[in-house]
Formats: structure tokens, C-alpha cells, sequence
């Protein structure tokens, strides 16, 4: 029999071992910008305590992944203070799904994806996703926030990979809004952007997401949603649950058209499933279908 004490030696070894590597990890964040000073304080959250500091939208980034957070402020006289908020996730997927849950504006060449506006600058790099903002408007903050961030984005050594699902699905040359483009790993956050059913009939997991995006604008306007499953079988299998749920009036059919007018066209190709919603004429449905089904090809 293995003594006891030699079990929790083992034990507290590994734990030594875990934290060791965790501050190895950790992003080393910046302590003065343009005349703001850290004030010396770094307050850290794991999936237990981020609600005390982030009640209301803890569960998105739980959603995702969410490992650890770390919070530093910084100040200077007669102008707002800073916050930064680094956000370390499960994966880069996680973290560029956080980053695309909210996004609204274009890309400022920061970390991997990027935005800034009103006051605030998201962007994420590797498996981290940090928001820089002022608690207070000036042009010299705005300033100081794109300073911090990439002080910020420059301590993040490592760099990772969107989803693969993003490569499921057609650019800019078949109408993609590319700040719409979402990736969703439950179906709580998918209703929240576009509502399919209370039930997740699609099989939504951390390891199986979703890939939401806009082709066109105003009335010419529709959504594609792809999503790509572990096996061929699970595809079926959640295709089938969406026809039940949402595709009901279809009569065995792969597409419906609304009272609105519009039309929703589902489709099953191996181990992925695409769902155009929304589309103002079948053939526009059909384009959208088959601009999709290009883009699978050349990401195999």
C-alpha cells in the first residue's frame, strides 16, 4: 500500500507543479502609459469568484472557457482612470468567440482581431481576449487606451488559430458583413443573436460551436449559420432535430418559405451543417447555399 503521506506529497507537488506553470503563463502586464501609473493593485478571478466581478456577463465567458482574469488600473491627474482586463480562456477559439459575441467595428490592427470605440478597445491574441477602457472621455485617454493596448497585445507572446468553421463560410465577394461574423458555443448565446429554438437541437458544445454571420444589408439581408460536427452521423443526427424544430412546416422538404416571404433552406454535407435564414428569394438562398459548399471544398 502507497503511504498516505507520500499520496498527499504527490498531490501537492502537482499542485505546486500547476501553479508554477500558471505564473510562467501568465501575462506580464504593462505599469505606466503616457503618464497613467499602475496603482499597484492586480486583482485576479478564476469560473468561482468572476461573478463577483463581472455579475452580469459571467456566464457568457463561462460559455466559452473562461480560466482566469487579471485587473489593473491605472491613473493620472485630471484625467479618467484606465482599466484593463486580460481575460485568459480555454483556447484561442474561445477567445476569438468572446471577441465576436459583441463585435460591431472594424479591425484596428491590434492582437489578432481588434476594435475601439466609445471609450473602450477589445481585441484578443492566442487564448487571451483583454478590454482597455476609460472610466471618462478625452481625447487623451482614447489615446492612451490604443497606447495600452498594444503595450498589452506586445506581452502576449503566443498567437493562435480561429475556428476551423470559420473557414466554412464565403467572404466578402458573396455579401459577408465580416463584423457580424459570430462563433457561439451554446445554443443560449446563439439565441441571443438569432433565435432557432429553446432546445439545443443543434448539439452546441465548447468542442462543437457554431459560425453565425450577415451576406447583404437591409431587406436583401440573410443569415448563415454553419457548423461543423465531430462525425458525419452527428451531423445527421442534428439536422434532423433542426427540421423537426424549425423546418416543421417543410413537408419533408429541405426548405421552407415564411410568412414574411422569406426562405430557409438547411443542408447536410458529410460532417457539416449549413442553415441559410432569412434569405429575401429562394435563389438568393440557393447562391448563399452554394457559395458555402465552395468554401468547404477549398478548407479541405
Amino acid at each position: 500500500m502507497v503511504p498516505v503521506l507520500a499520496i498527499w506529497l504527490c498531490v501537492a507537488a502537482g499542485i505546486a507543479s500547476a501553479d508554477a506553470a500558471n505564473r510562467q503563463e501568465a501575462v506580464v502586464l504593462p505599469a505606466a502609459v503616457d503618464g497613467w501609473i499602475w496603482d499597484g493593485q492586480e486583482a485576479h478571478y478564476d469560473a468561482r469568484t468572476v461573478f463577483d466581478y463581472i455579475d452580469g456577463a459571467g456566464e457568457l465567458f463561462l460559455a466559452y472557457g473562461f480560466e482566469r482574469l487579471a485587473v489593473r488600473r491605472f491613473e493620472k491627474a485630471g484625467q479618467p482612470p484606465l482599466t484593463v482586463e486580460c481575460y485568459r480562456m480555454a483556447s484561442a477559439e474561445a477567445a476569438f468567440g468572446v471577441f465576436s459575441f459583441e463585435r460591431q467595428g472594424e479591425g484596428i490592427g491590434i492582437g489578432q482581431g481588434s476594435e475601439q470605440g466609445g471609450g473602450l478597445l477589445r481585441f484578443w491574441k492566442g487564448r487571451y481576449f483583454v478590454s482597455i477602457f476609460a472610466d471618462g472621455e478625452g481625447a487623451e485617454a482614447e489615446s492612451a487606451i490604443l497606447h495600452l493596448a498594444r503595450l498589452t497585445a506586445a506581452a502576449i507572446r503566443e498567437e493562435g488559430q480561429a475556428p476551423r468553421a470559420i473557414g466554412l463560410i464565403p467572404g466578402k465577394d458573396a455579401g459577408l458583413v465580416e463584423t457580424s461574423v459570430r462563433y457561439v458555443t451554446s445554443h443560449i448565446l446563439l439565441n441571443q443573436r438569432l433565435f432557432i429554438a429553446r432546445d439545443n437541437v443543434l448539439g452546441l458544445t465548447r468542442e462543437t460551436g457554431a459560425v453565425l454571420a450577415r451576406y447583404g444589408r437591409d431587406a436583401a439581408a440573410a443569415h448563415l449559420l454553419v457548423v461543423r460536427y465531430p462525425t458525419a452521423t452527428a451531423a445527421g443526427a442534428a439536422y434532423g432535430r433542426f427540421m423537426a424544430a424549425y423546418l416543421s412546416a417543410a413537408a419533408g422538404k429541405d426548405r421552407v418559405q415564411t410568412t414574411d416571404g422569406r426562405w430557409t433552406i438547411a443542408r447536410q454535407r458529410q460532417a457539416d451543417l449549413t442553415v441559410v435564414i432569412g434569405a429575401p428569394s429562394e435563389t438568393i438562398g440557393e447562391a448563399l447555399l452554394a457559395a458555402t459548399e465552395k468554401a468547404r471544398r477549398t478548407a479541405q
